[in-house]
């Protein structure tokens, strides 16, 4: 479901990607000038039973082991690229935790909750969107849990 479907007020930040940028993420940062807790990456991780996906701030990386416990599941691995992709229906580095091809169990990490708005991938690389972490938590089906590091 768009985020525009489901009557969530939403920002539209585009800028110039740089194809030679080495992290999708701080690029964002950088690009819009947000803090780097305030900006979300995006990954998917492969649970052994099926890809999850975790959403986690540019400023820190995602605890695997802390994924696994917030899914109920022994352990996790990041996904294949190639997987991540087909899956998402988006490309590395534009893959959104919103409208994804198939809706997938999801885990925000509860940082979230320090803002009023929380940037994520918009879809494609250079945009992203601002939204509230409430609305982001109802449109993806997510659970709150202490996931990065």
């Amino acid at each position: 479901m768009t985020l525009t479907a489901a009557g969530v007020p939403f920002s539209q930040h585009v800028y110039e990607h740089d194809p030679a940028a080495r992290s999708y993420g701080q690029e964002a940062v950088d690009a819009l000038g947000l803090p780097a807790e305030q900006m979300f990456k995006t990954l998917l991780v492969d649970t052994g039973a099926g890809l999850a996906v975790a959403v986690v701030p540019v400023a820190g990386s995602l605890d695997l082991k802390a994924m696994a416990s917030a899914l109920g599941v022994k352990r996790v691995g990041m996904a294949d690229p190639g997987a991540a992709q087909r899956s998402s229906g988006y490309v590395l580095g534009g893959i959104s935790p919103v409208g994804q091809k198939r809706a997938l169990p999801t885990v925000v990490d509860e940082s979230a909750e320090l803002f009023d708005v929380v940037y994520v991938s918009g879809g494609r690389r250079g945009f992203d969107i601002g939204l509230s972490p409430t609305d982001l938590v109802r449109v993806t089906g997510a659970v709150l849990a202490d996931i990065a590091r």
